[in-house]
């Protein structure tokens, strides 16, 4: 019996060891992927280079927070693509042409601050009806955000019939002016996407570590049912993590039409391939109930290192969708050897108990 138990033990310590590099593979992956570019372009590294990777990775995951939320409800949001390009539209809308008001006969340009506001409250207002289509009418989040898909893209292509708002400096005599510098300005030499990328990475992980929402989101994509009989209300917490998908969503269009000066109603198309890409990358089970901010800023960094390492190699953009979704297949299976080892591991340390 003393010798089976050795044996079961060293086999825990092996797989032990196995589950350790599984959930460290997004950190790993970064690292060779650095190497791997590093050693192919000497350029990889330059500083101008580094600075636009920076810019592309907390485009990527801004967009991954909000996705990392419902993941772990055990949900998926592929509107989110198409959020970012509809808020950039409404950007772009309320600074070049303004709300016009036909029954006062008159046109009001918004401050610069309240044109960021409308434009975050109407992403946020769309994660929110995928929520609630999803809690009220059990419709699945696959469809329902499917349709959300559609939506979004249509009112983006509705708002300038398909053509793209230019020039977005404002007029002075309109106080509209300084968009352009949300995607442009710099706080002690850093662009204001990566200190929004930082922020929101610590507040969402304080959020899923420390506050009892956090606990909540983990015990509904966990075991929905006992989280319900726990108290936790199921219907609010999804609502709130698409809203918080939202958010994000409109919090990249905006820093994207604001990086160009210009909106076009085709932006942040496939962007949720990145954001589903980055979060199962960083170790979020699709299943739910398992995953952290941390491995998600990792995944986010991995994606965004990958496709420009490709595009300052040469690679065809239409190879570089083949080596993104090989990524994301690779993830998911990955995710799944780790949920079988530790299934595994619990069961040998059951026998161990007996």
């Amino acid at each position: 019996m003393d010798q089976e138990n050795k044996k079961i033990t060293r086999n825990i310590t092996k797989t032990d060891i196995q589950q350790f590099l599984l959930r460290g593979r997004a950190f790993i992956a970064l690292i060779l992927v650095f190497i791997v570019f590093s050693a192919m372009s000497p350029q990889f590294l330059s500083t101008g280079n580094l600075v636009i990777m920076s810019k592309h990775v907390a485009i990527n995951a801004l967009l991954a927070i909000g996705m990392t939320f419902v993941i772990l409800t055990g949900g998926i949001d592929l509107s989110v693509g198409s959020i970012v390009g509809m808020t950039a539209m409404i950007a772009g809308g309320l600074i070049n042409e303004g709300i016009i008001l036909p029954q006062l006969g008159v046109i009001v340009y918004p401050h610069t601050w309240m044109i960021i506001i409308i434009s975050l409250m109407v992403g946020t207002l769309m994660g929110a009806i995928s929520g609630v289509v999803i809690t009220r009418f059990n419709v699945a989040p696959f469809i329902a955000t499917l349709g959300m898909l559609y939506v979004a893209r249509g009112i983006a292509g509705l708002r300038n019939n398909g053509y793209t708002f230019p020039n977005l400096i404002g007029r002075p005599e309109f106080g509209n002016t300084g968009f352009p510098i949300l995607g442009a300005g710099n706080f002690l030499g850093i662009n204001y996407s990566i200190w929004l990328m930082i922020a929101l990475t610590i507040i969402a992980y304080i959020i899923t570590t420390r506050l009892p929402f956090g606990r909540h989101v983990y015990a509904v994509g966990g075991n929905e049912r006992a989280a319900e009989l726990s108290g936790v209300r199921i219907s609010r917490t999804k609502i709130l993590v698409y809203s918080i998908s939202g958010f994000c969503s409109a919090l990249v269009g905006l820093i994207i039409a604001s990086q160009l000066v210009a909106a076009h109603p085709a932006t942040g198309e496939s962007f949720e391939l990145n954001a589903i890409a980055a979060v199962v990358l960083g170790g979020t089970s699709l299943a739910g109930g398992r995953g952290s901010m941390g491995g998600t800023l990792i995944g986010a960094f991995v994606i965004g290192v990958l496709g420009d390492g490709l595009v300052m190699m040469g690679v065809s953009s239409f190879w570089q969708k083949v080596i993104k979704g090989a990524v994301i297949v690779l993830a998911v299976i990955i995710d799944q050897v780790q949920a079988r080892m530790q299934e595994r591991i619990a069961l040998q340390r059951q026998q161990i108990i007996k």
